[in-house]
């Protein structure tokens, strides 16, 4: 994306902009009546603009005003922070037919990889709502089954030579027009360690990363973040995903423009691991991963530790998935990282019963259970929203 001194004068930040405009039952109404692309273009809510996503030092900005703007939250400041979730099955299909029917809906007894987008985006005015300013959705999803290490399923927007799949990219722009329309700037990811074997070699891997950086620039999104490779230092095929050379599709994702806008890129690594310096030299912004940190004092020092790095440079550091909750304590992990002054987002894996978590189809992505809610009731009181 361009710098903040590059974006014309927009609207105001969405953090200020009366969101209930776009309800529930109105969304669900315009995808009934398959009206959804109309119910979202980006003049809908009368500013006729795009939603914009930069950084300026360590800060967020979106329309070229800080995130969050003027708030704290218990002494500690959210300007510039992008709280988030990890909603990665938005546009999950699975192309395998052994694997297809594990993700059946209980009440039709079918997988209906359509409804599933559907219902992603008709939860997605409440999230923001309660001052939810991005999710990670990704073309490769992430692991349906949460933790098992063999994943047997075929969930990869990309084929075999790297061209990106057309159902994949209809649910996509399904779900990043809504986020555009709500204020939202996800954060999309193009590689997951348990599918990328679908591509046959760094060739393909490279000709995707091309496709799918042109595909977002040439449809106007300039609210999309780019995360290349989810956890990076993860069981991934292809030497160019993995920790010593990742920073060359951060680069290419970088290099590439149109009309003069680029994109923002990165990628992260497993819970609990620093950073690269090859790779923190080479992002927009530093991801970071929560996942086996029981104590939130490790996260705070996470934070600093990325901070201390010879290659690091004021960019907004992030957290984009952590599978610890205890939203009801005093401290916790998405408190300790605002503490930081880190972004931070949640990561509730489920149980493929379309009624825990956000990750294992078939997903129910309202806030409908107690986790849910306790996470998004504090993300409301901490934002202010």
């Amino acid at each position: 994306m361009s710098e903040k001194n590059q974006i014309p004068r927009l609207p105001p930040q969405p953090h200020d902009l009366p969101v209930g405009r776009v309800s529930r039952r109105d969304l669900l109404k315009a995808i009934s009546a398959g009206g959804l692309a109309a119910a979202l273009a980006p003049g809908s809510l009368g500013t006729g603009a795009r939603t914009t996503i930069s950084v300026e030092s360590d800060k967020f900005f979106i329309n070229g005003i800080p995130t969050y703007r003027g708030r704290t939250y218990q002494g500690m400041k959210m300007e510039g922070l992008l709280m988030n979730s990890r909603m990665v099955n938005g546009i999950f299909d699975d192309l395998n037919p052994a694997t297809r029917p594990f993700w059946n809906y209980p009440d039709t007894g079918k997988w209906d990889p359509e409804r599933n987008t559907r219902e992603f985006v008709a939860a997605m005015p409440e999230w923001r709502r309660h001052g939810l300013l991005s999710f990670t959705i990704d073309l490769q999803g992430g692991n349906p089954r949460g933790y098992t290490h063999v994943q047997p399923w075929d969930n990869s927007a990309f084929d075999s030579q790297g061209a990106l799949r057309k159902d994949c990219l209809r649910r996509l722009k399904q779900i990043l027009d809504a986020a555009n329309h709500l204020g939202m700037a996800p954060i999309l990811g193009y590689f997951y360690f348990g599918q990328d074997h679908q591509l046959q070699d760094e060739s393909a891997v490279k000709r995707g990363t091309e496709a799918a950086t042109s595909w977002v620039l040439r449809n106007g999104y300039r609210n999309v973040m780019i995360e290349i490779s989810n956890e990076c230092d993860g069981r991934y095929r292809h030497d160019i995903l993995r920790p010593a050379r990742v920073h060359e599709l951060i680069q290419l994702v970088r290099s590439m423009t149109w009309r003069g806008e680029r994109l923002l890129a990165g990628a992260s690594f497993s819970g609990n691991k620093i950073p690269t310096d090859k790779v923190v030299a080479a992002s927009d912004f530093v991801l970071i991963h929560g996942n086996g940190v029981a104590d939130p004092a490790r996260i705070t020092d996470m934070v600093d530790q990325v901070r201390r790095l010879p290659s690091y440079r004021a960019k907004p550091i992030l957290f984009n998935e952590d599978d610890h909750y205890d939203f009801d304590k005093p401290d916790n992990n998405m408190v300790a990282a605002v503490r930081g002054y880190a972004s931070w987002g949640l990561l509730d894996i489920g149980e493929n019963n379309y009624r825990d978590g956000y990750q294992s189809p078939p997903v129910n992505w309202s806030i409908n259970t107690g986790r849910k809610q306790a996470f998004f009731g504090l993300l409301r009181e901490m934002t202010g929203s």
